[in-house]
């Protein structure tokens, strides 16, 4: 479905864990980016009904795309790049005040 207009055969490819399942990237590509590019349809769930929620702007300013990264709460994937031996979780229910990912 998700799929870069030109493929740059000179980036490494990283390997990574979306809640245990391992993925490859491109080194340099967003995680929202290789979340979407290994078909995962939804990276946290609403506090209210836990409906699924995606990647919307892939730019920073929805913040749909809040994901757990190593262990961190509300990272925003559109903004972070893959790095290897990344550990991603699915982010579940409300933020926590105070897990910022400006801290």
């Amino acid at each position: 479905m998700f799929k870069p207009l030109r493929i740059d055969s000179s980036r490494r490819t990283v390997t990574l864990t979306m809640e245990g399942c391992a993925i490859q990237a491109r080194e340099g590509d967003s995680l929202a980016l290789a979340l979407l590019s290994a078909g995962f349809n939804h990276t946290r769930t609403t506090p209210v009904s836990g409906a699924s929620r995606a990647p919307l702007c892939l730019m920073g300013v929805c913040f749909e795309c809040l994901v757990e990264v190593d262990g961190r709460p509300n990272v925003q994937a559109c903004m972070l790049e893959v790095r290897e031996g990344m550990s991603v979780r699915l982010q579940n229910g409300a933020r926590v005040a105070g897990d910022s990912n400006d801290a």
